[in-house]
């Protein structure tokens, strides 16, 4: 019998099995994926939002604020890359600018720290590439931007290493309610728990709807992007925004965390919640749009596509609440500024749970999270001194992103084991350059199947099934 058991292992429920672990109980994380952050968290826009676009009063703006102030500490503690670049959400006209002046007050009323308008001298002193028809902006200096993937895969590390255990490939079929616990079928075995937290992301209202009468209902929208290549990826320092429209924020030209360039998304309604395909047409639109707002992107050095699905639902706000089932929590309609707001709601999940009868017992010792190394960024002594500890990091095995085989096999033991060559990727980098893993990919995927003890065959791409080699070709 679990005390706490969670349903989804995004960016939101990693945070709250991190935060539940803090306590002295009995936690499962259950996952239908093959790892964590395998999908809408994997594929959005890596933004930390400042918190001036959400309505006031809502708990989108509430948890997008209170979400934001806290992502410096978090990221220091867990060793993941942030940096607080700053947004600009720019005008093209005066009727734009009145709008700029909407976004600024209800930014204030938000509590937004650090916001201002600009003029458009202001502007292209910030950033000297952007549009030239520009009036004026709106400026936020508290905007950041992160690595999602990382960030998720550190959150549930560090739980786990703080006693809650996950369970990859087990998606959720039944949920039956007892008197005063969840009896949970999944494909692989049967779970019995006091209280549920449902963090199944574009799932949601289906498995809320397994246990309680409907109350929600959560309609996918895809959003598409492109990935530049690091030549790119200095142009803007900012996260540039044009002005948001009913649809959402609008197509985005943004920096990462690791220097590539960022342009979408765009925002379709679609009925498969699983549908991340790209489509040439509006792939083509969100091109436009970006090279309105930043001058002479060079598409031509596009180094991937991909799309997200996020959860937009019909009440216009996260849901966060306990469910008119007793020990049923709903964390439902995440959609952006989620990824900025994870670590808000986490704590305040927290209380609802405790608010609702769970007795919480504070742990006398939380393990703090494990350093996690960047030899790259390592001085040359330090360099030198790990490789003689461990010859692996004097490797490299990814001359793209220049990362180290000591890397991809601390990346493959962590307590989340990376089994797949996206799972390596998303913790260590090897095959996000140029390259796209063309060069280092067999090389990673004889890694895996060495530090595993598994067949070639074995290693997959990614989601199960996805296979890469089936058979030798020449003896």
């Amino acid at each position: 019998m679990y005390d706490v058991l969670i349903i989804g292992a995004g960016i939101v429920g990693a945070s709250v099995a991190r935060e539940f672990s803090r306590y002295n109980l009995k936690i499962a994380v259950l996952e239908k994926d093959n790892d964590v952050a395998d999908e809408t968290t994997k594929a959005n826009s890596a933004i930390v939002h400042s918190g001036y676009d959400a309505r006031s009063g809502s708990l989108m703006a509430k948890y997008n604020v209170l979400g934001n102030a806290m992502y410096e500490d978090l990221c220091k503690e867990l060793s993941v890359p942030f940096k607080r670049n700053g947004s600009l959400v720019i005008a093209f006209n005066e009727d734009e600018m009145k709008h700029i002046e909407t976004l600024y007050k209800r930014g204030l009323v938000n509590g937004v720290p650090e916001l201002s308008i600009i003029s458009k001298e202001d502007v292209k002193k910030l950033e000297p590439n952007i549009s030239d028809e520009v009036v004026g902006a709106l400026y936020a200096k508290t905007a950041g931007i992160v690595s999602p993937w990382e960030l998720t895969e550190a959150l549930m590390d560090n739980a786990i290493d703080n006693g809650v255990e996950l369970f990859l490939n087990t998606k959720v079929l039944e949920i039956e309610k007892k008197e005063n616990y969840f009896v949970i079928k999944t494909n692989n075995d049967t779970f019995e728990t006091k209280i549920i937290i449902n963090c199944s992301g574009v799932y949601t209202d289906l498995i809320h709807n397994m246990v309680a009468p409907e109350s929600y209902k959560i309609f996918p929208r895809s959003g598409e992007y492109f990935v530049l290549d690091k030549t790119q990826g200095a142009r803007i320092t900012s996260t540039i925004f044009q002005c948001p429209s009913e649809l959402g924020k609008g197509v985005l030209v943004a920096p990462t965390i690791h220097g590539n360039l960022l342009v979408g998304p765009d925002s379709i309604e679609v009925e498969d919640r699983s549908d991340i395909s790209t489509n040439a047409e509006r792939l083509e639109k969100i091109k436009s749009l970006g090279s309105r707002s930043v001058k002479d992107i060079n598409f031509r050095d596009c180094i991937r596509n991909f799309s997200g699905v996020r959860s937009e639902n019909d009440r216009d706000d996260f849901i966060i609440e306990e469910s008119s089932v007793k020990g049923f929590f709903d964390v439902a309609g995440i959609k952006s500024p989620g990824l900025t707001s994870a670590p808000a709601i986490a704590i305040d999940v927290i209380k609802m749970v405790a608010d609702s009868g769970l007795k919480l017992d504070e742990k006398s010792s939380f393990v703090p999270p494990r350093k996690h190394i960047i030899f790259m960024n390592l001085s040359p002594s330090e360099k030198a001194e790990l490789i003689k500890q461990n010859p692996a990091y004097g490797r490299v095995i990814c001359r793209c992103e220049m990362i180290t085989e000591g890397e991809i096999i601390d990346a493959i033991h962590r307590p989340v084991p990376a089994r797949t060559l996206d799972a390596v990727k998303k913790r260590s980098r090897p095959g996000m350059g140029r390259c796209q893993g063309g060069f280092c990919g067999p090389r990673v995927q004889e890694i895996i199947s060495r530090e595993l003890n598994i067949p070639l065959q074995e290693v997959v791409l990614a989601k199960d099934g996805s296979y890469i080699l089936t058979e030798e070709t020449k003896k």
